[in-house]
């Protein structure tokens, strides 16, 4: 009746050949909701400036703390200096 040879399943009993379809349009579903999100996702955490270091020293934490003004000037030098050792 067909022609083995112009299906793609290459010999494959013509019953299996459904679950590949189904997995082949789940792919491209998948696929194209993966592209639509990434192109409609706002900038990502890198392109805001906003880094993550992987590894922050207490000079580092004691430093943000006294630039968003969690501490005054009096007491981020004492800490500085009890961190340091002096």
């Amino acid at each position: 009746m067909y022609d083995r040879d112009l299906f793609p399943f290459f010999g494959m009993p013509y019953g299996l050949g459904w679950i590949f379809m189904i997995l082949f349009w789940v792919l491209v579903i998948a696929g194209v909701i993966a592209l639509v999100r990434w192109l409609t996702a706002g900038p990502s955490r890198r392109e805001q400036g906003i880094s993550t270091p992987a590894h922050r020293t207490p000079t580092d934490i004691l430093r943000e703390r006294y630039a968003r003004g969690e501490i005054d000037r009096e007491e981020f030098l004492q800490r500085l200096e009890d961190l340091n050792g002096n």
